[in-house]
């Protein structure tokens, strides 16, 4: 898709795309009305701007979208129609060890217990193991400074989830 196409979509359409890159209704909606875009730059802008000003409930309903990290029955399931855009976010975990996934597993446990809401990470480029010491790393802050950690990670997501786009 190019910047002429975005452009052009209907607003259905245009919500369809950007939910394939965020699920949070609020910044979806907003990028639909930011439209027309005139540069590739401008909708990395504009991306990053309506992401700031949502409230907690909006970063959750995002957050929700996402696979669980190692979860591979959860991957399949939320990622069935992000493929093209998400398919490859996790792609480590596909070669990880047993011992490496069940850490996942229980790390992604204790973390949605303590927190309310699962672990989230931009995963490219990160071994399985790499993600699961993440996440032990961030499971002793508190939940605003996790609040804050997600969504910048989910802010990373979105950003990459464009680029593929476009």
């Amino acid at each position: 898709m190019n910047l002429e196409q975005l452009n052009s979509l209907n607003t259905e359409q245009a919500a369809h795309v950007f939910m394939q890159c965020c699920t949070s209704s609020a910044w979806v909606e907003a990028m639909v009305q930011a439209r027309p875009f005139d540069s590739r730059q401008s909708i990395a802008r504009l991306a990053d701007l309506s992401w700031q000003g949502l409230q907690e409930s909006d970063y959750l309903e995002a957050f929700a979208g996402h696979p669980k990290i190692g979860d591979v029955n959860s991957l399949r399931a939320k990622y069935a129609n992000t493929k093209a855009l998400a398919g490859n976010e996790q792609k480590s975990v596909e070669v990880a060890s047993d011992a490496v996934l069940e850490a996942l597993a229980q790390g992604n446990r204790d973390y949605e217990n303590k927190f309310g809401f699962i672990f989230i990470v931009f995963a490219t480029g990160k071994s399985a193991k790499e993600m699961s010491e993440l996440l032990q790393a961030r499971l002793p802050n508190d939940r605003q400074t996790e609040l804050v950690n997600a969504a910048e990670e989910q802010r990373k997501i979105f950003q990459l989830r464009l680029e593929k786009l476009l």
